[in-house]
């Protein structure tokens, strides 16, 4: 229940060793636990990076852009955080070195440091913690996960901000968590604690003596292990919790459960009521059954094989397919070579979201698949712009394109066009429809029935949209709109009224979908490969 806390209490959860440890799916299960036993958990990024939002990061490096509800573009880690937790993040769970810095300068650019030094500290410092504590108001307890290494030069005052909080709100209030990485070296046979002591090291001469240490290994470690390593950290050993690789993210918090951390989470917020995981031990025990038959999704991707850059969409898959009871195995099909023997060995069809023209003749090849075999098609995104194109082309639009891709109305084949209040900008980041928008479905469609209503909200990352002019041509290949925004000038749903499921959206309703609870339109497509 929201309120057990008067004060809100702050969890800081570090990493050490290596990047990548996994300290977003620690901190996400540590939020899933506490808001199991009643708690109102929020949950923030802050990165170190000198970018001022995740928009432009390479998704081949930096995974899949995570688009928040009211439209700030961050990096695929608050993913973790609303599939664990169930709730919707914000802007305010995003914060990046480049966009402080960017407040700071304006600020003093401005005269709002009345000709004072502006300096890392206090000036940078006060700020991050500004915006912890922006982000973690109403909470009962706000977890922070601070993005990067210790050690690292551009993170060490987001370290020193999180040390210098537990001044503002009292020691008592904060929970250190820092996550190392412990490796097995196969010549020795023998897991190595030298990289996790110094990262402790590092930590502590920081000023930081965590609370609980969190030690990713390949394989389970040994009790030795923990307590080697929390003589370094200057805990108890019971402190030391090891998490070892697994076949599914979402059983991490039953191995944080089953160790003595969850005692000290107790301690932390003065309260020994067990957590009520049933939910999340039905989804378990369903994602872990086998099936007589396995369904094959072909994802037509432009960065096949990177499931990182399209985490949403596959954990969507994931989720509806335990829920139905069913196996699924996701085929990577590359975009920029897809053919019709590609996808005749898979049972259905998902394009997701992407940008530029590279894979999207694939795409389009794809979709055109789905509409002549009545093939179970799931377009997101741009997976609808190559719908839409798909479509105009079989309706006798044989040039139809987008303007993304060069297509230009004085050809009459810009199927998909440039938004009116987005032309001149496109070669420019955060300039696109982002976060939540409001549709009305068309009542009587398929995709009315899946929502089970006709107001639907859904998230947006695009700037292009489907041009109303060829309609008719599209509506002659076999599809119709099924949903527009709400001034109807939008098309944001269309389906294949005559097929079994072909159904796409402007949207990307992977990043609402959730493991407890899945969204419908994955819900239907996967139901529909049966």
């Amino acid at each position: 229940m929201a309120g057990k806390s008067k004060q809100t209490k702050y969890i800081f959860v570090t990493g050490g060793v290596l990047s990548g440890v996994g300290k977003g799916i620690t901190a996400a299960s540590i939020g899933a636990i506490l808001k199991a036993k009643g708690y109102d958990v929020s949950i923030q990024k802050c990165d170190p990076y000198l970018n001022v939002d995740a928009g432009l990061l390479n998704p081949v490096e930096h995974g899949e852009c995570f688009v928040t509800a009211d439209g700030k573009e961050t990096d695929l880690d608050l993913g973790h955080y609303e599939r664990f937790l169930d709730f919707e993040t914000s802007r305010y769970s995003s914060v990046l070195s480049g966009a402080l810095y960017q407040e700071l300068i304006d600020k003093e650019r401005n005269g709002g440091f009345h000709g004072k030094t502006v300096q890392m500290v206090p000036h940078f410092t006060d700020l991050v913690q500004e915006k912890i504590a922006k982000a973690g108001e109403g909470s009962d307890i706000h977890i922070v996960e601070i993005g990067g290494t210790v050690g690292d030069y551009e993170g060490l005052s987001f370290i020193e901000a999180i040390r210098l909080y537990a001044n503002r709100v009292g020691r008592e209030n904060c929970l250190y968590v820092h996550v190392v990485y412990v490796p097995w070296i196969n010549t020795s046979k023998e897991l190595k604690t030298k990289p996790a002591q110094n990262a402790l090291k590092d930590l502590r001469g920081f000023g930081i003596i965590p609370d609980v240490v969190v030690c990713r290994t390949e394989r389970p470690a040994g009790r030795d292990i923990c307590e080697k390593i929390a003589r370094f950290a200057g805990i108890s050993g019971d402190a030391v919790l090891n998490l070892p690789d697994i076949e599914s993210v979402y059983d991490v918090p039953f191995n944080v459960l089953k160790s003595g951390v969850l005692e000290i989470l107790n301690c932390f917020v003065g309260d020994d009521s067990d957590p009520d995981m049933t939910k999340w031990q039905k989804f378990s025990d369903l994602r872990g059954k086998k099936y007589d038959k396995v369904y094959k999704v072909g994802l037509v991707a432009k960065y096949a094989g990177n499931e990182d850059a399209y985490i949403c969409v596959t954990e969507a898959l994931k989720a509806a397919a335990a829920w139905n009871k069913m196996n699924i195995e996701i085929r990577w099909i590359n975009a920029e070579d897809a053919t019709g023997n590609d996808f005749k060995n898979v049972d259905g069809l998902v394009v997701p979201g992407g940008f530029g023209a590279r894979g999207a003749e694939g795409k389009i090849r794809a979709a055109e698949y789905a509409l002549e075999h009545d093939m179970p098609y799931l377009g997101l995104c741009l997976g609808m712009q190559m719908a839409c194109v798909a479509a105009a082309r079989r309706g006798g639009l044989k040039n139809a394109n987008s303007e993304e891709f060069g297509a230009s109305e004085e050809n009459g084949n810009n199927v998909i066009y440039i938004m009116e209040g987005q032309k001149g900008k496109e070669e420019t980041g955060g300039t696109m429809r982002l976060g939540d928008y409001p549709a009305k479905l068309v009542k009587g469609t398929k995709t009315y029935k899946l929502y089970g209503q006709g107001d639907v909200v859904e998230r947006h990352r695009h700037r292009y949209e489907v041009n109303q002019k060829y309609l008719p041509e599209i509506e002659k290949g076999g599809v119709r709109v099924a949903g527009t925004s709400p001034d109807g000038k939008l098309v944001e749903f269309i389906e294949a009224p005559d097929l079994k499921f072909f159904v796409a959206t402007q949207a990307h309703p992977e990043f609402r979908s959730r493991p407890l609870s899945v969204h419908p339109l994955f819900d239907g497509f996967v139901k529909a490969l049966r």
